[in-house]
């Protein structure tokens, strides 16, 4: 069975409306994208849709409350709220560094959740 989905691509600013016709595994049509990569975008989104995940981690004995975070790599988006979980429940002691590794292989993704900045000690 061939379904349609309208997806508008953020690879560039143009932001192109990629009308999409799908057979279940593959990708029938592609209408509407204005380069090449509108269809590798248009086919990751249907097939595999990532996400790149920010938020922030409590910090106890900071100088801030709270450290910014983010996932090392785009998350599969069905493990979004998941990895949420997982974060919600992290508490970090200050002091937190850059880029410093918060949790490893988050709901076993082999993805990464990472200090976005230095928070000190208080």
């Amino acid at each position: 069975m061939i379904s349609e989905k309208n997806i508008t691509c953020v690879v560039c600013p143009i932001g192109c409306k990629i009308l999409v016709k799908i057979d279940e595994t593959q990708l029938e049509t592609v209408e509407g994208n204005k380069c090449k990569k509108g269809i590798e975008y248009v086919k990751n989104e249907v097939f595999d849709p990532r996400r790149m995940l920010t938020t922030s981690v409590l910090v106890n004995g900071g100088e801030w409350p709270l450290v910014s975070v983010k996932s090392s790599k785009p998350v599969p988006k069905e493990k979004l709220f998941s990895i949420l979980k997982e974060i919600k429940k992290t508490v970090v002691n200050a002091p937190v560094k850059s880029a410093q590794i918060i949790i490893k292989n988050t709901a076993n993704t082999e993805i990464n959740i990472v200090a976005t900045k230095t928070v000190k000690k208080s």
